[in-house]
């Protein structure tokens, strides 16, 4: 078993910056494409960004591209996501996950996630 746990949310004004990571452990996460999902209030969960298992290829929503930037770090089993420019429309709760590639992220596959980690707040202020 994989258990994922994301870390970094918090409260920042529009135009500012965070960044959150997700550490996996239980096993080796190294197989896995890692990527997150995020749902606002009264929403569907939205795919926002994936990276596949090697880090040479990432895939971005486009409501967030140029703004937020993947990376991994297979040693640490950790997953990060840098956020910048943030806009009140990105408050939602953002969820680390893993599938065993990246066409479930791009596809919005949601049933075929492996893991998800429980979540973090990101509460963009205007």
């Amino acid at each position: 078993q994989v258990q994922l746990v994301e870390s970094g949310g918090g409260l920042v004004q529009a135009g500012g910056s965070l960044r959150l990571s997700c550490a996996a452990s239980g096993r080796t996460v190294g197989n896995y494409a890692m990527g997150w999902f995020r749902q606002a209030p009264g929403k569907e969960r939205e795919f926002v960004v994936a990276i596949d298992w090697n880090g040479l290829t990432t895939n971005y929503a486009d409501s967030v591209k140029g703004r937020f930037t993947i990376s991994r770090d297979s040693a640490k089993n950790t997953v990060s996501m840098q956020m910048n420019s943030l806009k009140p429309e990105d408050t939602a709760v953002y969820s680390c996950a893993a599938a065993l590639n990246l066409g479930v992220f791009i596809r919005g596959s949601i049933h075929a996630i492996n893991y998800w980690g429980q979540g973090t707040q990101v509460t963009v202020s205007s």
